[in-house]
C-alpha cells in the first residue's frame, strides 16, 4: 500500500511527488512508499481542521481527555509492534524504541487528568457586586511539523495536549519516518479522534513551507509547532512573526556536560556514553562537549575510551546495542561535514580504531550489522577549544568533544559559549557546585549526575537561544502553547461601575500616634 496524506479521514491523491522510505540499518529494504502532497494539500488540510475545530472545541474537556486515555491504552496494547516499526524505519535500537513508545503512553496518562484540570480562576474585584473570571480557550488549528529522530514520541508532545485543549491538528511528519507516522495516526483514529481533528500531510520541506505560508496568510492556522534544525526554525519563526504568531520552536542543541574534580568518574563515563552515542548522537539533547576539570581529564578520557571501544554497535534489533545507524542518508552527509572539523594536528581521537563509516576497509570490533547500512564509528575528540567548529556547532552523529577547565566559572562560560540552550549536565558530589552551575548555565534543562538526554512527560521540555524561543513542551507548561487566556467581568450591580475610577476608598488618619 502507498501511504498518502489523510485529510478529514480520507486519503488524498494524486501525488505531487513520491518518496520511498528505506531502512537505514539494512540497505535496500523498503519500509514504505509515500505519495507526497504539495502546498495545496497542506492548505486543504488546514481548511478541514478549521471546520472540524468548531465541533471538537465544544466536546467537554473531560470527554476529550477520555479520547486521549483511549489512545494511551491502544499505544500500550501495541507497544512492541510500534517499537519494531520505529526501529526498522529510523534505526533506533529496539530498547530505545520501546522507551519512545512508552513516552506516548505516559503523555496520554498525564493529559487524561488535565482534561479535568483546565482550570481558570475566580478573581476578586475591586468593586462591589462584580465578579471576575479567567478561562482557558483553545487556540484553534495547530500546524505541527516534526523531525524523524523521535518519530512518535515528540509528535505526541504536541498532538496530545493540542487535542486535549480543544484544538485540531495538521501534522507534517518527516517523510523518511512515514510508516511511524501512519501507525501513530491509526492508533489515535481508532481511539475516537473524529475525522478532521487530526490530519496528516506527507510532503517535502519546501512544499510544506509554501503551504504554511499560504495557510497563515488565509488565517487558517493559529499555532505552529516545529521540531527540527535551528536554521529551519529561524525561517519558521520569521514566517510566524509576520502573522503576529509565536510558534513553539524546539530546535538543536550543543549540550555540555561538566565533570568536576570530585565527580564519580565511572558514573560520569556512563552518562557520557549514553548521552553522546545513544540514538547514534541524533537526539537534540545529545551530548556535545564534555568539559572536564583538568585534574580529572586524563583518567576520564581513558575510561571513556575503554567504555566506547567495548560498546556494541550494529543492527537495532540485536540485543545489547548501544546505537545503530544514522537515520537517513541526508544526515550522513551532514555528519561527514562534522568529521571534517577534526584537526589531526591538534585533536586526539579515541573510542574507535577508525573515524568515519564502518566498512570492510575500516571495520569495528564486535560490529553486528549490515555493512551497507548507515553505520559510523563512535569517536571521542579530545583537545577541542572554544574556537573550534566542532565545539560551536551541532554535529548530529556519534561524536563527543572533550575540553578542560580550571575553575567552575570557566566551565560555565564554556558551557554557554556555543549559544545553544537546550540541555546540560554536571557530575559532582558537591551540592554547591551543582547549584552554582544551575544558576549560571543558560540551558532550559539541567541534570545533576545524569545524562544530557532523557525527559519525563510531566516536566517542561525546551530550550533557549539557538535551541528555541523559550516555549516549553510537556507537563502543565505546554497548556500555555495550546490555549489562550480569556478574562470576563460580570457586573450585577445594575449600574455602570468604572474600573480605577469608581473604587471605594477607605480614609485613614495619617496623624494618629500611639
Amino acid at each position: 500500500m502507498t501511504l498518502s496524506s489523510i485529510i478529514g479521514g480520507a486519503r488524498q491523491g494524486p501525488a505531487a511527488a513520491s518518496y520511498v522510505s528505506t531502512s537505514p540499518a539494512r540497505a535496500g529494504e523498503v519500509v514504505a512508499e509515500i505519495a507526497l502532497g504539495n502546498a495545496r494539500v497542506f492548505v486543504d488540510a488546514c481548511r478541514a481542521a478549521r471546520t472540524a475545530q468548531e465541533t471538537w472545541r465544544d466536546v467537554p474537556a473531560p470527554i476529550r481527555g477520555q479520547v486521549i486515555a483511549n489512545a494511551g491504552r491502544l499505544v500500550e496494547n501495541n507497544k512492541e509492534r510500534l517499537a519494531r516499526i520505529v526501529s526498522r524505519e529510523v534505526g533506533k535500537p529496539y530498547g530505545e524504541s520501546l522507551g519512545e513508545v512508552q513516552e506516548i503512553a505516559d503523555t496520554c496518562a498525564f493529559f487524561l487528568g488535565e482534561g479535568r484540570r483546565l482550570y481558570g480562576q475566580t478573581v476578586p474585584s475591586e468593586m462591589p457586586d462584580k465578579q471576575l473570571f479567567t478561562f482557558r480557550e483553545p487556540v484553534g488549528v495547530a500546524a505541527v511539523i516534526t523531525a524523524g529522530n523521535f518519530p512518535v514520541a515528540v509528535p505526541s508532545w504536541y498532538i496530545v495536549p493540542a487535542l486535549l485543549c480543544g484544538n485540531t491538528v495538521v501534522w507534517k511528519p518527516a517523510e523518511y519516518a512515514a510508516a511511524c507516522a501512519e501507525a501513530f495516526y491509526e492508533l489515535f483514529a481508532h481511539a475516537g479522534v473524529p475525522d478532521g481533528v487530526l490530519n496528516v500531510v506527507y510532503a517535502e520541506g519546501a512544499e510544506t513551507f509554501r503551504g504554511l505560508e499560504t495557510a497563515l496568510g488565509q488565517g487558517l492556522v493559529d499555532k505552529v509547532g516545529f521540531t527540527g534544525s535551528t536554521a529551519v526554525g529561524v525561517r519558521v519563526g520569521e514566517l510566524c512573526g509576520r502573522h503576529l504568531q509565536t510558534p513553539c520552536l524546539e530546535l538543536g542543541g550543543k549540550n555540555p556536560m561538566v565533570v568536576t574534580e570530585d565527580a564519580e568518574l565511572d558514573l560520569a563515563v556512563e552518562g557520557a556514553l549514553f548521552s553522546g552515542f545513544g540514538t547514534a548522537g541524533q537526539r537534540c539533547t545529545s551530548l556535545g562537549t564534555v568539559i572536564v576539570h583538568e585534574s580529572a581529564h586524563e583518567e576520564f578520557v581513558r575510561r571513556l575510551d575503554a567504555a566506547t571501544r567495548a560498546a556494541k554497535v550494529g543492527d537495532p534489533m540485536e540485543e545489547g546495542i548501544l546505537f545503530g545507524p544514522l537515520i537517513n542518508e541526508r544526515f550522513a552527509d551532514g555528519f561527514e561535514k562534522s568529521l571534517g572539523w577534526i584537526d589531526p594536528g591538534r585533536h586526539r581521537t579515541y573510542g574507535s580504531s577508525a573515524v568515519g563509516r564502518i566498512t570492510e576497509a575500516a571495520p569495528r570490533d564486535g560490529f553486528a550489522g549490515d555493512l551497507a547500512g548507515l553505520y559510523y564509528h563512535p569517536v571521542i575528540v579530545d583537545g577541542v577549544t572554544a574556537a573550534d567548529e566542532l565545539f560551536l556547532n551541532e554535529t548530529f552523529g556519534p561524536i563527543i568533544g572533550v575540553t578542560t577547565y580550571r575553575d567552575l566559572d570557566e566551565a560555565v562560560t564554556l558551557a554557554n559559549a556555543p549559544g545553544y540552550g537546550l540541555s546540560s549536565a554536571i557530575y559532582t558530589t558537591d551540592p554547591r557546585k551543582a547549584f552554582t552551575f544551575r544558576r549560571g548555565v543558560k540551558a532550559g534543562m539541567v541534570s545533576v549526575n545524569n545524562s544530557t538526554s532523557g525527559a519525563e512527560a510531566h516536566l517542561p521540555f525546551g530550550g533557549n537561544g539557538k535551541s528555541g524561543n523559550g516555549s516549553r513542551q510537556s507537563g502543565v507548561w505546554v497548556l500555555d502553547q495550546f490555549t489562550r487566556w480569556q478574562s470576563m467581568n460580570w457586573d450585577y450591580s445594575g449600574r455602570l461601575q468604572k474600573a480605577q475610577m469608581d473604587v471605594l476608598e477607605i480614609d485613614a488618619d495619617p496623624g494618629f500616634r500611639l
